[in-house]
């Protein structure tokens, strides 16, 4: 029989009429867990093995990027930072560190420190609020944005490190007030613009509008090319991932995230999330994401922030069924000894690319085929009187089965056989018994 091609037997219609592919290199990610990640309210700051530990997962899977912190926040800050890029370069990682700073020399100041305490670059990303309703609550002008904005990132750059500009609450941002502030922090040495959907605002009509904007200003100035453009978008509306792919795809060239999308009120965007969804679109070509369902156990347990059993491909129900008609297909495919086939019939995404399993449970949405698969993956035959005692439980139940439930059951039966055993042999001795006499 000759194999199926996928495209024998999934119909994609993401790939009709699809944009041009995004050119593979010519886009990063720039992991924010550490820094805006843990400024959630309900995230502990994870202790400082831990934080070495993702930064290693994150450089193991390919995350170009990452914000150790924001040294001038505090001496703990200041310590975590210089020890995390102290392990980057020590362990010889790939991923390059970067620090967030307000516009002010004293959070400038303990970057440029760490970086000629260590001896490597560490990238500046000097922040600044460039709404009408921040410059309204803060009482600041434009002018007094654009002083702050050159001295920050002239006093970065005389140092010999990279500058990022960011403007925070850029998706809500007058135009005039941004070309300005974009032109006088290119003009000042930035090399690179941060545009911040820093209230999870902005939908792929806004990004693609404010993207085509900023780089018709990098191009007007001649620098097309030469100026990168970042996209730091939250989730408020439940977007966020999907802006991250819209942000590459009109013109943004690094994402930032956080794993499991952590951070303020309901977070950033999922780095892993960003990360599975491109791989899947073909956009990470020898990418290897085997690691990412670590990173994110990892991050979960050392922020304290359960992973939803509900969560994208590492939540404990990504893969997991016990719905009979879903189970059955499955176990269809399988019979076919197609893996690929079962990978897919019931998921979008494949389970075994991240180092998953479908798994197939028992409960009153089940029917007995799932019962039949369960036991015979435990290594139990399948026995007919089994089945049916195994599935009328399960329907009298209100949730799924445990294993010690099943494993329960099945020790019930097996009592109970036992006891009729024993019953037909002690009938047996008594017919015996009265055909000698």
């Amino acid at each position: 029989m000759t194999a199926l091609a996928e495209s024998d037997i999934i119909y994609d219609w993401n790939s009709v009429g699809k944009r041009a592919s995004l050119a593979p290199g010519k886009f990063s990610f720039f992991d924010e867990t550490l820094r805006d990640g843990i400024q959630s309210p309900s995230v502990h700051d994870p202790h400082i093995e831990d934080k070495m530990r993702i930064i290693e997962l994150l450089d193991a899977i390919g995350v170009d990027h990452t914000d150790i912190g924001l040294p001038g926040a505090g001496p703990r800050a200041m310590e975590d930072c210089v020890r995390l890029a102290t392990f980057i370069r020590d362990q010889k990682l790939r991923i390059r560190p970067a620090c967030a700073a307000r516009t002010h020399p004293n959070d400038i100041r303990p970057i440029i420190e760490i970086s000629q305490r260590v001896g490597i670059a560490i990238e500046v990303m000097t922040f600044i609020g460039s709404s009408p309703i921040r410059q309204y609550a803060e009482g600041w002008d434009v002018g007094h944005i654009l002083k702050l904005s050159t001295d920050a990132i002239r006093f970065a750059t005389r140092s010999g490190l990279p500058c990022t500009y960011v403007t925070e609450d850029t998706t809500r941002s007058r135009p005039e007030v941004l070309a300005s502030l974009f032109k006088n922090a290119i003009d000042s040495g930035a090399t690179r613009l941060c545009i911040c959907d820093t209230v999870g605002h902005a939908t792929p009509d806004g990004i693609h509008n404010l993207l085509r904007f900023t780089r018709a200003i990098i191009a007007g100035m001649g620098l097309e090319g030469r100026i990168g453009i970042d996209w730091h978008g939250h989730n408020d509306r439940g977007l966020a991932v999907t802006n991250c792919i819209h942000a590459l795809e009109f013109g943004a060239d690094r994402i930032h995230g956080t794993v499991m999308g952590i951070g303020e009120r309901v977070g950033n965007a999922a780095l892993d999330q960003v990360l599975v969804n491109l791989a899947l679109l073909g956009e990470l070509p020898g990418q290897d994401l085997s690691r990412l369902g670590e990173l994110v156990r990892l991050v979960s347990q050392a922020c304290r922030v359960p992973i939803p059993f509900n969560y994208p491909v590492f939540g404990a129900d990504a893969f997991r069924t016990a719905t009979g008609v879903h189970a059955a297909a499955i176990i269809k495919a399988e019979r076919k000894g197609d893996a690929y086939l079962a990978d897919r019939i019931y998921s979008s995404v494949p389970a075994g690319l991240f180092g998953r399993t479908q798994e197939i449970e028992i409960g009153p949405m089940s029917g007995e085929s799932n019962v039949v698969y369960w036991l015979r993956r435990h290594g139990i035959e399948p026995e007919a009187a089994l089945v049916r005692a195994v599935f009328a439980e399960a329907k009298r139940s209100d949730h799924l089965l445990t294993p010690d439930e099943i494993h329960d059951i099945i020790q019930r039966y097996q009592r109970g056989q036992t006891d009729r055993q024993g019953g037909l042999d002690n009938s047996e001795v008594v017919t015996v018994g009265l055909a000698s006499r």
